[in-house]
């Protein structure tokens, strides 16, 4: 496995498919939890432990209103964390501020507001770094993206 995803409560599935569904583009295996920070602590810690001694190399955390997951698992691995900020409360604002204004040494990479895809885009361009088959992936996926949005939009657009 080389990515985790990692969310507080289950009414942030929805949210979080997109992180899935970048990592499945990638062929990126994956592993997603429901685990709090608040109400099973013991349980992420041991979830943690298991991603550590199995290799993991990124993990995507969502979290909304106080937002603590993301900063929590940072605090507890040296794995790589890229916060997720989940709109729940005064537009999602509470949880980005949250995440990205982590202290001194225990970084939050963060993403928008809502925006687990790019979270999942994230950890494609890491691993990008360590594996060439990823990164042909990333580049042929930049390329399309490009020559697509040429061709979707060489016609001009009428107001």
């Amino acid at each position: 496995m080389k990515v985790a995803i990692i969310f507080g409560s289950k009414s942030d599935v929805e949210v979080m498919r997109g992180a899935a569904k970048c990592l499945r583009e990638f062929e990126i295996p994956y592993e997603a939890f429901v685990l709090s920070a608040h109400r099973v602590p013991e349980k992420l810690a041991e979830v943690l432990l298991r991603l550590e001694e199995e290799g993991c190399e990124a993990i995507i955390a969502g979290a909304g209103l106080a937002a603590h997951l993301p900063g929590v698992i940072a605090s507890k691995t040296t794995i790589p964390v890229i916060g997720v900020p989940i709109n729940a409360a005064i537009n999602g604002l509470d949880a980005l501020y949250s995440i990205v204004q982590m202290p001194k040494s225990i970084p939050v990479a963060t993403v928008g507001i809502n925006n687990s895809y790019n979270g999942g885009m994230m950890a494609v361009q890491m691993l990008s770094i360590k594996y060439p088959e990823i990164k042909e992936k990333l580049i042929t996926f930049r390329k399309e993206m490009k020559e697509n949005f040429i061709k979707d939009n060489e016609a001009g657009v009428e107001l």
